[in-house]
């Protein structure tokens, strides 16, 4: 594997996307949408920007509108997205219903869908959390039965991020098999407005939106499926395992930017006319905050190259980087808020939100106790 640096391309790229992050997407901005009760969460029109950026587009190929770059370009970016807390549907459309798309489609699909993702036209979902499974990815109840017109929908699905506000989903379901079983999985597109889809809008703890997806004989075509029907377990992962990385470059940006924040505090707070970052014990915790930020680039840097170069160690190293940035995103945080001390704790100061999106993202795509079990797992453990 390469060395975990930055190319010259990539370095001009991060300078690129932090200035446009830095003029155009201030962390204030979600205190506003939230106020307002804005019903998607982002904003359309920052999305339709990073779409003319290119960025929805990075990792899609040419022929279908995108840059055909690597998942080591993207993670550059989505640091600076993630450094922003911009809520924009990254997750939802590209990492994980486009990542299915792409890695699942026919010519046809793809045609008629990435070229849209490339160029953030449309939003997304990935629609295959279900209530109780806790992380767990093989374990779907949702059932799809042949019918006269393809295949019949039953079903819940849960944490289904920008659910409410997304065209069409990527709902995940079983052929056959029972609950837990890799085998009998299928993935299908389902337009949200298709007779018996049901989605109920909910707001997480970051403000961020996500949905509860019911399917209640939801008629599709067999041209819907993504790929096989009972053969999607497979697919499943991977596209897991990419927008674990995708995430995680967010999370190390959200990490990155509280530490600087902090930092930037302790040099300017003084408390009994002394400057407190000159305060020892501070120091020290300080220090273990840049810790955490540079072993969570590390492994963010190394999985994300290791999809890049199809290396079969790429689930290995997703895990090893959500249970990395998941516990440190949380850490640095928590440490973020509390020594800005009782201004740390008020609405009207941005770090808060920083603590709110750890919470969030830590729990989201498996947490820090699932990914080092899944670790072990693949050890053979």
């Amino acid at each position: 594997m390469s060395d975990l640096v930055l190319t010259e391309e990539q370095e001009l790229l991060r300078t690129t996307a932090a200035d446009f992050v830095k003029a155009n997407l201030p962390v204030g901005r979600l205190r506003r949408m939230r106020d307002a009760g804005d019903p998607l969460g982002f904003s359309p029109e920052a999305w339709k920007r990073m779409g003319e950026l290119g960025w929805p587009g990075i990792v899609m190929p040419e022929e279908f509108g995108g840059l055909g770059l690597g998942y080591a370009d993207l993670a550059v970016v989505l640091e600076q997205v993630g450094a922003a807390l911009a809520p924009e549907p990254f997750l939802s459309t590209v990492l994980l219903a486009g990542n299915a798309i792409l890695l699942g489609g026919d010519d046809e699909q793809k045609k008629a869908w990435l070229p849209r993702v490339a160029a953030a036209d449309v939003v997304l979902a990935f629609a295959h959390h279900e209530p109780g499974a806790r992380h767990r990815p093989m374990r779907v109840r949702t059932r799809a039965e042949k019918s006269s017109r393809g295949f019949r929908l039953t079903g819940q699905k849960d944490m289904v991020f920008d659910g409410d506000g997304a065209e069409a989903l990527v709902v995940s379901a079983r052929v056959s098999g029972g609950a837990d079983d890799r085998d009998g999985l299928a993935l299908f597109l389902v337009d949200r407005r298709a007779p018996g889809v049901a989605v109920r809008a909910q707001q997480l703890v970051d403000h961020r939106r996500s949905a509860l997806v019911s399917l209640d004989g939801v008629e599709v075509p067999e041209s819907a499926a993504l790929g096989k029907p009972g053969e999607a377990g497979p697919l499943v992962e991977q596209v897991l395992d990419r927008a674990v990385v995708g995430l995680c470059a967010e999370m190390l940006g959200g990490m990155a930017c509280a530490f600087e924040s902090t930092v930037a505090y302790l040099r300017e707070r003084k408390q009994f006319g002394v400057v407190i970052g000159t305060f020892q014990a501070l120091k020290h915790r300080a220090a273990r905050m840049l810790v955490e930020v540079e072993l969570g680039r590390s492994a963010v840097m190394a999985a994300a190259r290791a999809i890049d170069a199809g290396s079969p160690d790429a689930g290995l190293l997703a895990s090893v980087a959500k249970a990395r940035l998941s516990e440190g995103y949380v850490a640095v945080a928590n440490e973020a808020v509390q020594m800005h001390g009782g201004i740390g704790m008020t609405d009207e100061y941005d770090i808060g939100f920083y603590l709110k999106r750890a919470r969030a993202a830590e729990q989201t795509l498996g947490d820090a106790a699932f990914h080092r079990d899944r670790f072990a797992a693949l050890q053979g453990f």
